[in-house]
């Protein structure tokens, strides 16, 4: 596995009333279906930890180095998808599903208060909303586990990634939908990247 040919996707573990995260079930999905004939598609799930994401996410950028990793989250209560353009990387204060919360509210120490995807959220919403694709453009991704996975992704892995948040009702969040809707969104961001290098 080439480096440029590996695209990493994460979806998150058990969370709250969500014993099969969505996240992760699309993650799975767009495992099995894939993103096109030159990418390989390497699929992990994410605990819902904020020590554990850390971990693997740092650990994904050492050994793996993909080109590109997309990052799912669920949306609760939302009916679209939602393009996130930046990480942040204070202000952490709900606890995990192990009880915890970094001490520092933070994700790396030291690091920029704000990351933004290389890819440019709003042009890639703007051009599939023009496709006919339900998407939503944001710059605020919750300050949780999945705004702090995604900083750390574009700490490590020098601001290749993306955050898709998933809608958890709606038509949208059946899987026959959602992940042919997202292999577009991800192959999408892929050409831009491609035009951008």
């Amino acid at each position: 596995m080439k480096g440029d040919e590996v695209v990493v996707v994460t979806g998150f573990g058990p969370f709250r009333q969500f014993l099969v995260n969505p996240s992760w079930k699309a993650a799975q999905g767009l495992g099995l279906r894939g993103l096109g004939e030159q990418v390989v598609v390497y699929v992990k799930e994410l605990p819902v930890s904020y020590v554990k994401t850390q971990e693997i996410i740092a650990e994904i950028w050492k050994t793996l180095n993909p080109k590109f990793a997309v990052h799912l989250g669920i949306a609760r209560g939302s009916r679209v998808v939602i393009l996130e353009q930046t990480g942040k990387n204070s202000r952490y204060r709900d606890k995990d599903v192990c009880g915890f919360c970094p001490e520092s509210h933070c994700c790396i120490e030291g690091g920029p208060e704000e990351l933004d995807s290389v890819i440019n959220m709003r042009a890639a919403s703007k051009q599939l909303k023009q496709a006919g694709t339900e998407v939503v453009y944001s710059r605020d991704a919750g300050r949780y586990l999945c705004d702090f996975a995604y900083y750390c992704s574009l700490y490590h892995g020098q601001r290749r990634a993306a955050l898709i948040h998933v809608p958890s009702s709606g038509s949208l969040a059946s899987a026959d939908r959602l992940i042919p809707l997202l292999q577009t969104i991800i192959q999408t961001m892929l050409n831009q990247l491609k035009d951008s290098s």
